[in-house]
């Protein structure tokens, strides 16, 4: 199908972007990538009478450190997150899920800030950023305010970003040293997650001395396992002990029966992902 008539602009800042979106309100749409907005344009799934392309405004793109935080301009790409050295030193797990992100060619046009501020349950980004205590940086037209991962995610395709907002930055801490490893299960046709679990630990003396789990797809938000971290703090880091921790990954979750898998798959697929992602990451 071809998407129906719409304005377009293409700003060289973010106040200029702000401005544009901010006189139409709801009724614009922000490009950065393209590859979740285009399909749904072409099947008229949106008609918005703007669209605001963000490639042009270089201060959205790279990676850098801020003391102890490290920032991800918005229009990254994820193949520049994955080879990035200071992603993959201190924050290990976003490279590590950006990984399965697709496939090279969409990995080399989608963006990080497009993934997140998509919203899609089945992302493969969402949980790492909650697992990791992500802020997001938004921009509007009263200035810019800091949003954590665990209130920017609302609902299905839905997160906190008002009308006339962008996601121009996500500010992570640096988690150097943990161990990391995203497990997730899709089918071998596409690459949304049916399941995936991001987990980042941190292992002394063989023991398991803290953990931060979150699941992709397990509910209409990514979901911290905070059953799971608590269970394994103080556990060593064997087959058995996990395991045994990975049976609380359920908790608090609300998944879905769709044409990929009913409620009790995912929650199967849950637990056993949580145990195989834990043991990979403390290196059982």
């Amino acid at each position: 199908m071809i998407p129906a008539q719409f304005e377009y602009v293409a700003p060289s800042t973010v106040e200029e972007a702000v401005t544009a979106l901010a006189q139409v309100g709801d009724e614009g749409k922000v490009l950065a990538g393209g590859q979740s907005l285009l399909p749904v344009l072409r099947m008229r799934l949106a008609d918005p009478q703007l669209l605001v392309d963000l490639n042009r405004i270089e201060e959205l793109r790279g990676v850098r450190e801020d003391g102890d935080a490290l920032v991800i301009g918005a229009m990254t790409t994820h193949h520049d997150v994955l080879r990035d050295p200071l992603v993959q030193q201190h924050a290990e797990l976003i490279a590590l899920a950006t990984r399965t992100v697709a496939d090279p060619q969409v990995r080399h046009r989608g963006t990080f800030g497009g993934s997140l501020a998509h919203a899609d349950p089945a992302g493969d980004l969402p949980a790492p950023a909650l697992a990791l205590d992500a802020e997001m940086v938004l921009a509007g037209p009263s200035g810019r305010r800091t949003v954590p991962a665990s209130e920017f995610f609302v609902d299905y395709f839905t997160t906190v970003l008002e009308p006339g907002e962008l996601l121009v930055e996500v500010r992570l801490p640096k988690w150097t040293g943990w161990r990391a490893h995203y497990e997730k299960f899709n089918r071998v046709a596409q690459a949304w997650s049916i399941v995936g679990v991001a987990a980042a630990v941190r292992v002394e003396d063989g023991q398991i001395a803290e953990a931060r789990i979150g699941l992709t797809n397990m509910g209409p938000t990514p979901v911290r396992a905070t059953g799971v971290e608590q269970a394994l703090v103080g556990r060593p880091a064997t087959a058995e002990a996990v395991r045994e921790a990975a049976r609380h990954a359920t908790e608090g979750t609300s998944p879905t029966a769709d044409a990929s898998a009913d409620v009790d798959y995912r929650k199967h697929l849950a637990e056993v992902l949580t145990g195989r992602a834990v043991l990979t990451a403390a290196g059982g």
